[in-house]
This record gives C-alpha cells, structure tokens and sequence, in this order.
C-alpha cells in the first residue's frame, strides 16, 4: 500500500496545491478539492481504494504513472 507521502508526490505532480491546513494540505484534482494527511504512515486499503475510486478518480495503474 502507497504511503501518506506518496500521495502527496502524486498531487504534487498532477495537482495543484491550494493550501496547508492544520495537519492536511488540499489540492485540487480533476476539478475535486482533496484534503491529503501530512503523516508518514502507510495508507490501509479500504481507505486507498476509497481515495483511487471517490477522490482521484484514477485507477492504481495511473496512479503509479503519476509517480514517475
């Protein structure tokens, strides 16, 4: 499973940074305001499969694309 920080590297690459807000920063993402935790733990896979298909809309094959 992808960590906290991974997600915040993709949107880094592929989104645009609105603001810092407590412990989350929020981007936007396909015309969708996501709130990103800034912790450095790894992300359980309810929660992931939540944010691919709810908030990014993408699946883990584009996401990992993003990355690189």
């Amino acid at each position: 499973m992808p960590r906290w920080k991974d997600l915040l590297r993709f949107l880094d690459r592929n989104g645009m940074f609105i603001r810092h807000g407590g412990n989350h920063d929020v981007y936007l993402y396909n015309g969708k305001r996501i709130r990103v935790s800034r912790g450095s733990g790894e992300i359980d896979s309810n929660t992931w499969k939540d944010i691919l298909k709810h908030q990014l809309s993408i699946n883990q094959e584009k996401f990992n694309e993003g990355l690189k």
